[in-house]
């Protein structure tokens, strides 16, 4: 693990071009040491692609983007040496067995046989596989899977971590287990930068986060500061009918309609509700409290993208 004080990444006007396409489009971010950071996003925002820029997979085209104080396209050997990946995809070797998927891979690291061997024990314990351990790869459940894969990335001890999506199709139990080893790594200061369409993973995860679109950034920021600042605490949804639409037309209430529903995002849920119930018919009325998902459909939009 390398010792490193200033913030470990640094991004200013960073630009990704495909042909034409412009992936990245001029962002600007930073990540400080041992904090969890999040890229959100629909597809095709460019999250992704500001992830392989910062894993040195993909060079940049334009702008700075330093890992560790280290430019990413003439420092690729020395940056990969310190980061840990845990790609979106299970891909695991299925001819080894789940201690040998750890220490063949430390092995790529030039780690000592006997440190390896002491390394690879203690992750294995890290994630609850010891049990598994002369088990074949292809015998494990998806849960079990991740968390291998979380270890493989270990291997190697690094400063920063890379998770793309890393519970994705795994059952809540699995998906929670796998949210306090990233919290236990927070607290032995790894950073740690993630993708994830889960809003609620995000939103329980990370210290701070990006909201991407076209290749730019939305909005930056701590999820719950977010969500105060673009909806407020709590949505009051009714249904979306004429009478109730009217209504609200002679009102100064700001709403957003949906196919079934009006959302009005407020931070006096109990006002609004009394004032509805006395001004307008409908059949029921909820309140809720508003979460980082709100946010990321109005700024995103409801649109579904391949």
């Amino acid at each position: 693990m390398v010792d490193f004080i200033a913030p470990v990444i640094v991004a200013q006007n960073l630009q990704k071009k495909f042909g034409e396409l412009v992936a990245v489009d001029g962002i600007n971010f930073t990540v400080e040491k041992s904090e969890v950071f999040g890229f959100l996003g629909p597809n095709g925002a460019g999250k992704t692609t500001a992830m392989r820029m910062i894993q040195c997979v993909s060079p940049k085209d334009d702008g700075k983007l330093e890992v560790f104080g280290m430019d990413v396209n003439t420092h690729q050997k020395e940056i990969k040496k310190n980061i840990g990946v845990v790609p979106q995809e299970n891909n695991l070797d299925p001819d080894f067995t789940v201690y040998e998927n750890l220490f063949v891979y430390s092995r790529y690291f030039d780690i000592p046989k006997k440190e390896s061997k002491e390394r690879v024990n203690s992750l294995l314990e890290f994630v609850q596989l010891e049990e598994k351990k002369d088990v074949m790869t292809y015998m494990l459940s998806g849960g079990m899977k991740r968390r291998l894969i979380l270890a493989r990335a270990l291997v190697n001890n690094p400063s920063l971590l890379i998770l793309d999506e890393p519970t994705v199709g795994l059952d809540p139990q699995a998906r929670h287990l796998l949210w306090e080893k990233i919290r236990g790594l927070k607290k032995q200061n790894v950073t740690i930068v993630l993708t994830t369409h889960y809003l609620e993973e995000a939103a329980y995860l990370c210290d701070r986060l990006v909201i991407m679109d076209y290749g730019q950034i939305l909005i930056e920021g701590d999820p719950d500061d977010i969500v105060k600042k673009y909806i407020g605490s709590d949505v009051v949804e009714v249904d979306n009918t004429k009478p109730v639409i009217s209504c609200l037309n002679k009102t100064d209430i700001n709403y957003e309609t949906l196919d079934s529903t009006v959302q009005i995002y407020t931070n006096e849920p109990k006002d609004i509700s009394d004032r509805l119930m006395k001004e307008c018919e409908f059949e029921k009325i909820t309140v809720r409290s508003a979460t980082l998902e709100d946010v990321f459909l109005k700024l995103t939009g409801r649109k579904l993208r391949e």
